[in-house]
């Protein structure tokens, strides 16, 4: 088996990728991520999980690579992440009431053959009307603001949800596990 590399710095992903109990390293891929003209958002997270896993292959040129990427949808604008309190608080009561769409990109390169398969993962998370003091209280004790909708849906943010809907949880997180074992699969990579 080629090893596994994780094109990410995310912990998050990282912590998924470990549930499959398979050796792996990470390296943080350098990429231009930004939303062209006209790129739909299906478009773009396909786009930049195969960009981020060929940003490493020449430097690691016998492995399978592992990228991905993700954005939130609600209505027809992406919401990226908040970064501060502020932009969080007005995420969350924009999302009130409302479903946000995650899409997350998926890549897996074999980087000695060159050949890349890229899927869409979507999951949606239907949101519990919210009102500023429960929001407030929830940005204060779990501080989300590296997050993608602005919650932690592996904490405390699961408290904001009204129902959740997609083929793969995992891929709300931002790597979609039942997805990467297709993949996987496919390279002749025993799971488990």
């Amino acid at each position: 088996m080629l090893p596994l590399l994780l094109a990410s710095s995310s912990v998050y992903r990282r912590e998924l990728l470990a549930r499959l109990q398979l050796p792996f390293v990470c390296s943080s891929p350098d990429i231009d991520e930004t939303h062209r003209p006209h790129e739909s958002a299906i478009e773009l997270v396909k786009r930049l999980a195969r960009e981020k896993a060929q940003a490493l292959a020449e430097t690691h040129p016998d492995h399978l690579i592992i990228g991905s990427d993700q954005v939130a949808v609600l209505g027809d604008r992406i919401i990226g992440k908040p970064h501060t309190f502020e932009k969080a608080r007005d995420q969350l009561l924009a999302s009130s009431g409302a479903s946000v769409t995650f899409l997350t990109g998926l890549a897996l390169l074999n980087s000695q053959t060159g050949h890349c398969q890229v899927d869409c993962v979507p999951f949606t998370v239907h949101m519990r009307t919210l009102d500023l003091a429960r929001i407030e209280r929830y940005l204060h004790a779990e501080q989300p603001y590296d997050c993608a909708g602005s919650f932690k849906a592996e904490g405390l943010g699961v408290s904001l949800f009204q129902r959740t809907e997609g083929p793969d949880a995992t891929s709300l997180i931002g790597l979609p596990l039942i997805r990467l074992i297709d993949m996987l699969l496919a390279e002749g990579v025993r799971v488990p």
